[in-house]
């Protein structure tokens, strides 16, 4: 793999300014959707696939491109690049591994995002 972070710092950073109460709280909810969010848009990418629906595939690698984006997630929102414009320009084929690459990534992605969370109540 690449020597790049999974997740961009400066990204990170960027939400973090953004908390108006500089609690980490605007940060610990952006994540939370996202990691709530994403594992239903891959199972549209899964289903998407099986149905040989291009246009919803393409558009959902397009909704997670976004949300990777916002987070920082730089190897998931550049494989969803790579799947969207595939999808786009030469239909489903050979779409498959893409889609398998997609969930490792937010794999990587989910447990970076984790460790930024804090702890849960025991």
């Amino acid at each position: 793999m690449s020597d790049s972070p999974v997740i961009d710092p400066l990204a990170i950073e960027g939400l973090r300014a953004l908390d108006p109460d500089n609690t980490g709280a605007f940060l610990f909810e952006i994540i939370g959707i996202f990691l709530d969010d994403t594992p239903q848009r891959i199972a549209e990418l899964d289903e998407s696939l099986a149905a040989g629906d291009a246009n919803r595939l393409a558009r959902t690698a397009h909704s997670i491109k976004g949300s990777s984006s916002n987070l920082g997630a730089v190897g998931l929102r550049a494989i969803c690049e790579k799947l969207e414009h595939q999808v786009r320009t030469n239909g489903l084929a050979e779409v498959a591994p893409l889609v398998a690459t997609v969930k490792i990534e937010f794999g990587r992605a989910q447990v970076e995002l984790a460790k930024l969370l804090p702890p849960k109540p025991a």
